[in-house]
């Protein structure tokens, strides 16, 4: 894990928001609509809708948005039936991917998935042939702009509060913690900080260098990708 950034794909995403803001909605109400349908509609008790919802408010996806996607699941508005699948598969380069997608047809999204890669030099492959490379983790971005104590100070804090890594830059520290802690730290962390992004992602153990060739056909493939309705996040192992 050491050594890489998830900030620059955060932001590259956040900078392509505007033009994309109603499939955004959509990928987020659907991901609402899941937590809601596993676990009921009671924030309190169901920590995924929690972190579903808040990560839809930070978007400022519109509330009555947020409360159509949770009575759609709890059965008190129509709607469709969302299944959860991940796709793997290797990227150019050799890069490792994973797609995770919330569809309501299979058949549609294979097809989606599978153009995608054949398009941009990538190859879909078999259910666990990338999965053994990541781990999922707690992951949170706090920006120097929003800290006020010194570095070590800073670092300490997160530290106490649960942080097992911690890498940095001149814009952010990124914040890795084990799944279970991740709400509890995030908790105590936006007492005094605010977040720039918080979520429960997959993090590859190692990753993959590739060439400036390679690295086009990736960025393209990841893009095309995203872009894809069906798809709620791409995690990769590219350098």
């Amino acid at each position: 894990m050491a050594g890489h950034s998830k900030w620059h794909n955060i932001r590259h995403k956040k900078n392509a928001k505007d033009a994309k803001r109603g499939k955004l909605f959509m990928k987020l109400a659907k991901e609402i609509y899941v937590a809601a349908k596993q676990g009921g509609a009671d924030l309190e008790t169901n920590a995924a809708l929690r972190l579903a919802v808040d990560k839809a408010k930070s978007n400022n996806m519109p509330n009555e948005n947020i409360e159509r996607a949770i009575k759609k699941a709890t059965g008190n508005l129509e709607g469709e039936n969302y299944e959860e699948f991940t796709y793997e598969g290797y990227g150019p380069g050799g890069v490792a991917v994973m797609v995770d997608v919330l569809t309501d047809n299979k058949n549609r999204t294979a097809s989606e998935v599978r153009h995608a890669f054949n398009k941009n030099n990538g190859n879909l492959g078999e259910n666990g042939c990338v999965s053994f490379m990541f781990h999922r983790k707690g992951y949170i971005v706090i920006e120097r702009s929003n800290i006020e104590v010194d570095e070590d100070e800073f670092m300490l804090e997160a530290v106490e509060a649960g942080c097992e890594e911690i890498e940095s830059n001149e814009e952010v520290f990124e914040l890795f913690t084990d799944p279970t802690d991740f709400e509890s730290v995030r908790n105590t962390l936006t007492q005094q900080y605010t977040t720039a992004a918080a979520e429960l992602t997959m993090v590859a153990d190692n990753y993959t260098p590739v060439s400036d060739e390679h690295r086009e056909d990736m960025e393209k493939l990841i893009d095309m990708l995203e872009d894809l309705e069906d798809v709620q996040e791409v995690h990769h192992n590219m350098q």
